[in-house]
This record gives structure tokens, sequence and C-alpha cells, in this order.
């Protein structure tokens, strides 16, 4: 989509600090991290928000906890633990408009979050 940023970085059009990329999924670091590890995981497909999903996306969705697997295990946050945040909406705190996922570890995380 025009105008998208995950849609221009996914195109090469914007610069990323790309870690993985596949035909549908593409991973990098996030430019303001909120832990030691904070990777941003999207899909190249524009879909704007988890309400937006549809039953033929279930695949994606699974390509993208596994990419989260990966790169947690990359990472070396698998084992001593790490989150996977996706925000819905503005007042969860969603600022691009295409769905996505943050992996975030490499430190005691708090609860509740927010």
């Amino acid at each position: 989509m025009e105008g998208c940023i995950f849609c221009n970085i996914a195109a090469k059009k914007a610069p990323a600090n790309i870690i993985y990329e596949d035909d549908h999924i593409i991973a990098f670091r996030d430019i303001n991290p909120q832990a030691p590890v904070h990777i941003l995981i999207v899909p190249k497909k524009h879909i704007p928000t988890i309400m937006d999903l549809k039953q033929q996306d279930q695949n994606l969705l699974w390509e993208i906890f596994s990419v989260a697997q990966k790169l947690a295990s990359q990472e070396s946050v698998a084992q001593c633990g790490f989150r996977l945040v996706a925000n819905c909406n503005a007042d969860a705190g969603q600022a691009v408009f295409h769905i996505h996922f943050h992996l975030l570890g490499g430190r005691q995380l708090g609860w509740p979050p927010g």
C-alpha cells in the first residue's frame, strides 16, 4: 500500500536493519527499542489491523509465529523468555496500520504491560 512504511521496507524503498526475510515475512530491528532485543515481525501482505485478518490469513499467522521462534532462538531469548506483542488500533498503541508483532526480550519484562 502506498505510503505505508512497512510496505516500503518490504519493497526495499525505505531503510531498515533487516534480520530475516522470506517470501511472506520481513523482520527488522525496531528503531526505538524498548528492550535489548526488539524486533518487528511484519507480513509483506498489507493488512491494517488484527481486525482485518481473514480466515485465508491463517497460514500467514503460523509463519509469523514460526519466524518468532527462529528469531527468539537466534537472539538467545528463547529459553530465558520473550514477549510477542501485537497492538490493535490507536488506544492499544498501534502507530503503523500494517499488522506487526514486536518480539521483545533480553531483560526482565514487567507485568502488567502498558
